[in-house]
């Protein structure tokens, strides 16, 4: 049982969070070994499963994550870009694998957590699951194989307390789409419309964002030409796919060299 892959899960009051908590308490291959929380929440000092409503697991909420990591091989973390670029600094120090689920990372952000990668075993992504990752190559593909006559638009829905827009997902397909174009996302992305707009320029790729009820995540990446369409699609209906490949990814760093890796690495695509 102490040979067991240690996990801390960072913002374990959230959606994303309890999940995780769960996961990690049930798994064979780990065990949860921190659950942190900002300075000042009620759930502080608190034993995680009693908070949640669940029988007692041993491990109390903290706001110190060094002693949290202090015994973890790896960190879980969909909180917010604030407390990830802070956290990838102390994971490094940790030397504890960190997983990052956060969206909404400007690219300073990035740039952020690059340096840290230079001496920790980052794994980052906008989406953790198989399929999102699978659509993420076939939009590329695609992209790729067709020209200008082609409008690309991407369309995404979650939930209504989701606070970024577009997704992560979103910003990752419009990324494989430029990449397959071979040119730079920021200067071809449409973010918003209103109003009178004019036409639409060629080349560019459109973002739209749904918000509402419980939607777990729809993404569609439209291709549309004179007389065609081609979409390619990925509905997600149960939220713990997100947190399977998280706690995948965690276990996949242990052991790596330092580095910058997203899920791609992890499921070898």
């Amino acid at each position: 049982m102490s040979d067991t892959p240690g996990i801390v899960v960072n913002g374990a009051s959230g959606r994303m969070g309890r999940m995780l908590v769960g996961l990690v308490a049930e798994s064979p291959a780990a065990r949860l070994v921190g659950a942190l929380e900002h300075p000042g929440h009620d759930w502080i000092g608190q034993d995680i499963g009693e908070a949640m409503g669940r029988p007692e697991l041993g491990v109390r909420v903290s706001d110190d994550p060094l002693e949290a990591m202090a015994k973890a091989q790896a960190v879980i973390d969909f909180t917010t870009p604030a407390a990830t670029t802070a956290l990838a600094d102390l994971a490094a120090q940790a030397r504890a694998v960190h997983v990052i689920g956060t969206t909404g990372l400007t690219d300073e952000d990035i740039a952020h957590i690059d340096t840290a990668a230079r001496h920790a075993i980052i794994v980052r992504a906008g989406n953790m699951s198989l399929g999102v990752n699978l659509l993420v190559q076939l939009t590329k593909k695609v992209a790729a194989a067709l020209d200008d006559a082609f409008d690309i638009e991407i369309v995404e829905a979650h939930h209504k307390h989701k606070v970024d827009a577009p997704s992560g997902t979103a910003m990752m397909l419009g990324e494989a789409a430029a990449e397959g174009r071979g040119v730079a996302l920021a200067r071809v992305a449409d973010r918003g419309r209103d109003g009178i707009t004019g036409e639409r320029t060629d080349g560019h790729i459109g973002f739209s964002a749904i918000r509402g009820g419980d939607i777990v995540g729809e993404h569609d990446v439209i291709f549309a030409g004179q007389g065609e369409r081609i979409v390619l699609r990925h509905l997600a209906t149960d939220r713990a796919i997100f947190a399977r490949g998280a706690l995948k990814a965690a276990l996949w760093g242990i052991g790596r060299k330092p580095g910058h890796y997203d899920m791609m690495d992890v499921l070898g695509l």
